[in-house]
């Protein structure tokens, strides 16, 4: 098994006791992207279209620092602090993912880090 910890400057840094993601042969298992700037690592402002965006940019910069693309994507995760954002989600997502889409959860929950409406994990498959 050939383990590997996978960093990039262009997603937000890890807020806690965490890697950005771990690729273990060929599947990459990203940690949860929540709406942070990378650069500031502050919240983006402009509401949940913003910050749904800011997840996948996130998950795209890690896929890509991993030698994969959201192509890749086989599991996506998506927790969210109001279900009604759920057809946003899709919406957005449109942009970033073609048929097949990946296998796919939505969560409701009550709380997510820094009082965010989205957070986002992915698992890649990477030939």
């Amino acid at each position: 098994m050939a383990k590997t910890i996978i960093q990039t400057d262009d997603a937000p840094q890890a807020i806690g006791t965490y890697s950005q993601a771990v690729k273990v042969d060929n599947t990459v298992y990203i940690s949860g992207q929540i709406p942070l700037d990378p650069a500031s690592m502050e919240v983006v402002s402009g509401g949940i279209e913003a910050e749904i965006t800011r997840v996948f940019d996130n998950l795209q910069a890690v896929a890509t620092a991993s030698g994969g693309s959201l192509a890749d994507v086989v599991k996506l995760n998506i927790f969210l602090t109001d279900l009604s954002n759920f057809p946003t989600v899709n919406e957005i997502m449109a942009q970033y993912f073609q048929q097949p889409y990946p296998a796919r959860a939505a969560i409701g929950v009550a709380a997510l880090p820094k009082g965010v409406g989205v957070e986002m994990d992915a698992v890649l498959v990477i030939d």
